[in-house]
Protein backbone atom coordinates (compact mmCIF):
# COMPACT_ATOMS: atom_id res chain seq x y z
CA UNK A 1 0.00 0.00 0.00
CA UNK A 2 2.81 2.31 -0.81
CA UNK A 3 3.11 4.67 -3.61
CA UNK A 4 5.63 6.55 -5.50
CA UNK A 5 5.26 9.19 -8.55
CA UNK A 6 8.03 10.09 -10.21
CA UNK A 7 8.76 12.80 -12.90
CA UNK A 8 10.44 11.15 -16.12
CA UNK A 9 12.13 12.35 -19.61
CA UNK A 10 8.25 11.89 -20.34
CA UNK A 11 7.26 14.26 -18.60
CA UNK A 12 9.79 16.82 -20.25
CA UNK A 13 8.68 15.32 -24.15
CA UNK A 14 5.43 16.10 -23.40
CA UNK A 15 5.80 19.34 -22.04
CA UNK A 16 7.78 21.29 -24.07
CA UNK A 17 4.77 22.66 -25.27
CA UNK A 18 3.77 24.31 -22.45
CA UNK A 19 6.66 24.49 -20.74
CA UNK A 20 6.76 28.03 -20.47
CA UNK A 21 3.04 28.20 -18.74
CA UNK A 22 1.39 25.31 -17.86
CA UNK A 23 4.23 23.59 -15.91
CA UNK A 24 4.68 26.54 -13.60
CA UNK A 25 3.24 25.99 -10.08
CA UNK A 26 2.39 28.04 -7.39
CA UNK A 27 5.57 26.82 -5.59
CA UNK A 28 7.42 28.97 -8.23
CA UNK A 29 5.03 32.00 -7.43
CA UNK A 30 3.15 31.64 -10.99
CA UNK A 31 -0.71 31.50 -11.23
CA UNK A 32 -0.76 29.96 -14.75
CA UNK A 33 -1.80 26.63 -13.42
CA UNK A 34 -4.63 25.51 -11.97
CA UNK A 35 -4.63 22.72 -9.02
CA UNK A 36 -7.92 21.70 -7.21
CA UNK A 37 -9.78 23.53 -5.23
CA UNK A 38 -10.16 22.64 -1.56
CA UNK A 39 -10.99 23.91 2.08
CA UNK A 40 -9.00 23.05 5.07
CA UNK A 41 -11.96 21.64 7.55
CA UNK A 42 -9.07 20.97 10.28
CA UNK A 43 -5.18 21.61 11.32
CA UNK A 44 -3.60 18.84 13.22
CA UNK A 45 -0.19 18.80 14.22
CA UNK A 46 1.63 17.51 11.00
CA UNK A 47 -1.42 17.38 8.52
CA UNK A 48 -4.84 19.22 7.72
CA UNK A 49 -8.08 17.69 6.77
CA UNK A 50 -9.18 18.57 3.64
CA UNK A 51 -12.59 18.61 2.21
CA UNK A 52 -12.55 18.59 -1.77
CA UNK A 53 -15.61 19.10 -4.24
CA UNK A 54 -16.56 17.00 -7.13
CA UNK A 55 -14.12 17.00 -9.63
CA UNK A 56 -13.66 15.62 -12.91
CA UNK A 57 -10.55 13.61 -13.96
CA UNK A 58 -8.69 11.56 -16.24
CA UNK A 59 -6.88 8.19 -15.38
CA UNK A 60 -5.40 5.08 -16.55
CA UNK A 61 -4.40 2.30 -15.17
CA UNK A 62 -0.98 0.54 -15.52
CA UNK A 63 1.29 -2.08 -14.79
CA UNK A 64 5.02 -2.94 -13.87
CA UNK A 65 7.89 -1.45 -11.53
CA UNK A 66 7.11 2.03 -10.16
CA UNK A 67 9.13 3.53 -12.52
CA UNK A 68 7.86 2.10 -15.26
CA UNK A 69 4.21 2.27 -13.75
CA UNK A 70 5.24 6.39 -13.87
CA UNK A 71 6.84 6.51 -17.12
CA UNK A 72 3.59 4.96 -19.10
CA UNK A 73 0.75 6.48 -17.20
CA UNK A 74 2.19 9.96 -17.60
CA UNK A 75 3.11 8.82 -21.21
CA UNK A 76 -0.53 8.13 -22.03
CA UNK A 77 -2.04 10.73 -20.30
CA UNK A 78 0.09 13.07 -21.28
CA UNK A 79 -0.98 12.29 -24.94
CA UNK A 80 -4.45 13.09 -24.53
CA UNK A 81 -4.15 16.31 -23.23
CA UNK A 82 -1.21 17.20 -25.70
CA UNK A 83 -3.60 16.92 -28.44
CA UNK A 84 -4.64 12.68 -28.62
CA UNK A 85 -8.62 13.76 -28.37
CA UNK A 86 -11.64 14.40 -30.07
CA UNK A 87 -12.87 17.93 -29.61
CA UNK A 88 -16.26 17.91 -28.18
CA UNK A 89 -16.80 20.84 -30.22
CA UNK A 90 -17.86 19.93 -33.94
CA UNK A 91 -15.72 21.99 -36.73
CA UNK A 92 -17.09 22.58 -40.41
CA UNK A 93 -19.25 19.99 -41.88
CA UNK A 94 -17.59 18.20 -45.07
CA UNK A 95 -20.00 15.53 -46.38
CA UNK A 96 -20.42 12.76 -45.61
CA UNK A 97 -18.80 13.04 -42.08
CA UNK A 98 -18.96 15.67 -39.40
CA UNK A 99 -15.57 16.08 -38.72
CA UNK A 100 -14.34 16.90 -34.73
CA UNK A 101 -10.96 18.29 -34.31
CA UNK A 102 -8.40 17.77 -31.20
CA UNK A 103 -7.72 19.82 -28.65
CA UNK A 104 -4.68 21.03 -26.69
CA UNK A 105 -5.91 20.88 -22.67
CA UNK A 106 -4.26 22.78 -20.37
CA UNK A 107 -1.92 20.67 -17.64
CA UNK A 108 -2.85 21.12 -14.28
CA UNK A 109 -1.05 20.06 -10.69
CA UNK A 110 -0.40 17.58 -9.17
CA UNK A 111 0.09 14.46 -10.98
CA UNK A 112 -1.26 11.73 -8.30
CA UNK A 113 -0.62 7.86 -7.83
CA UNK A 114 -1.90 5.21 -5.91
CA UNK A 115 -1.22 1.35 -6.27
CA UNK A 116 -4.51 -0.21 -6.72
CA UNK A 117 -3.26 -4.17 -5.91
CA UNK A 118 -1.43 -5.00 -8.55
CA UNK A 119 -1.79 -2.16 -10.91
CA UNK A 120 -1.13 1.80 -10.46
CA UNK A 121 -3.65 4.29 -11.07
CA UNK A 122 -2.13 7.76 -12.65
CA UNK A 123 -4.51 10.84 -12.29
CA UNK A 124 -4.79 14.11 -14.24
CA UNK A 125 -7.47 16.37 -12.75
CA UNK A 126 -8.98 18.26 -15.89
CA UNK A 127 -9.34 21.81 -15.61
CA UNK A 128 -12.36 23.24 -14.29
CA UNK A 129 -14.04 24.51 -17.52
CA UNK A 130 -14.97 21.01 -18.59
CA UNK A 131 -17.88 19.08 -17.87
CA UNK A 132 -18.25 15.23 -18.66
CA UNK A 133 -20.30 16.76 -21.40
CA UNK A 134 -17.41 19.06 -23.07
CA UNK A 135 -14.34 17.72 -22.18
CA UNK A 136 -12.47 15.91 -25.22
CA UNK A 137 -12.37 12.35 -25.96
CA UNK A 138 -9.68 10.44 -25.28
CA UNK A 139 -8.59 8.48 -28.44
CA UNK A 140 -6.83 5.92 -26.45
CA UNK A 141 -9.23 4.10 -24.81
CA UNK A 142 -7.05 3.02 -22.13
CA UNK A 143 -8.03 6.47 -20.58
CA UNK A 144 -11.47 6.67 -18.43
CA UNK A 145 -12.54 10.23 -18.04
CA UNK A 146 -14.68 10.02 -14.64
CA UNK A 147 -16.13 12.46 -12.10
CA UNK A 148 -15.25 12.04 -8.46
CA UNK A 149 -17.54 13.26 -6.11
CA UNK A 150 -16.52 15.39 -2.95
CA UNK A 151 -14.17 13.95 -0.34
CA UNK A 152 -12.45 14.03 1.85
CA UNK A 153 -8.87 13.65 3.16
CA UNK A 154 -5.75 13.84 5.38
CA UNK A 155 -3.58 15.60 4.20
CA UNK A 156 0.49 16.38 4.53
CA UNK A 157 2.53 19.28 2.40
CA UNK A 158 6.09 18.93 2.07
CA UNK A 159 8.98 20.02 -0.18
CA UNK A 160 12.11 18.07 -1.52
CA UNK A 161 12.84 15.57 -4.18
CA UNK A 162 12.92 12.91 -1.60
CA UNK A 163 14.43 9.24 -3.00
CA UNK A 164 12.02 6.61 -2.53
CA UNK A 165 13.10 4.96 0.72
CA UNK A 166 12.76 8.55 2.53
CA UNK A 167 9.25 8.57 0.72
CA UNK A 168 8.21 5.40 2.21
CA UNK A 169 9.65 6.40 5.80
CA UNK A 170 7.36 9.84 5.26
CA UNK A 171 4.45 7.62 4.06
CA UNK A 172 5.32 5.43 7.17
CA UNK A 173 5.13 8.25 9.72
CA UNK A 174 2.02 10.03 8.27
CA UNK A 175 -0.07 6.54 8.60
CA UNK A 176 1.27 6.65 11.76
CA UNK A 177 -0.03 10.52 12.20
CA UNK A 178 -3.65 9.69 10.96
CA UNK A 179 -4.15 6.56 13.22
CA UNK A 180 -2.26 8.25 16.36
CA UNK A 181 -5.34 10.99 15.69
CA UNK A 182 -8.54 8.50 15.78
CA UNK A 183 -9.17 9.08 12.28
CA UNK A 184 -11.28 6.40 10.40
CA UNK A 185 -9.94 6.56 6.85
CA UNK A 186 -11.56 4.87 3.69
CA UNK A 187 -8.74 2.29 3.16
CA UNK A 188 -7.49 3.40 0.31
CA UNK A 189 -3.89 3.32 -1.02
CA UNK A 190 -1.91 7.13 0.17
CA UNK A 191 -1.87 9.06 -3.07
CA UNK A 192 1.58 10.57 -3.70
CA UNK A 193 1.26 14.00 -5.43
CA UNK A 194 3.74 16.20 -7.21
CA UNK A 195 2.93 19.62 -8.30
CA UNK A 196 6.50 20.40 -10.44
CA UNK A 197 8.22 19.06 -12.90
CA UNK A 198 12.00 17.93 -12.30
CA UNK A 199 13.68 20.73 -13.60
CA UNK A 200 12.56 22.68 -10.36
CA UNK A 201 14.60 23.04 -7.10
CA UNK A 202 14.32 20.63 -4.61
CA UNK A 203 13.28 23.39 -1.86
CA UNK A 204 10.76 25.31 -4.49
CA UNK A 205 8.70 21.93 -5.02
CA UNK A 206 5.08 21.16 -3.60
CA UNK A 207 4.70 17.76 -2.31
CA UNK A 208 1.79 16.08 -1.33
CA UNK A 209 0.55 12.84 0.63
CA UNK A 210 -3.22 12.28 1.17
CA UNK A 211 -5.29 9.56 2.85
CA UNK A 212 -9.13 9.44 1.55
CA UNK A 213 -11.48 9.62 4.37
CA UNK A 214 -15.12 8.53 5.13
CA UNK A 215 -17.58 11.44 4.16
CA UNK A 216 -19.75 12.39 7.14
CA UNK A 217 -17.48 10.94 9.67
CA UNK A 218 -16.33 12.74 12.21
CA UNK A 219 -13.09 11.82 14.55
CA UNK A 220 -11.68 12.48 17.80
CA UNK A 221 -8.64 14.79 16.17
CA UNK A 222 -5.82 16.24 18.58
CA UNK A 223 -4.23 19.68 17.61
Amino acid sequence: MRTILKWTGAAIAAGTVAATTALATGTTGSDKIEIPKYTVERTLETFEIREYPSRLVAEVQVTGSAKQASNNGFRILAGFIFGGNTSQTAVDMTAPVDLRESETIAMTAPVDRRRDGERWTVTFTMPSKYTAQTLPVPSDDRIVVRELPAKRYAAVRFSGAPGERALQARISEFETAVSAAGIETAGSAVIYSRYDPPWTLPFLRRNELMLELPNGVDFDGRQ
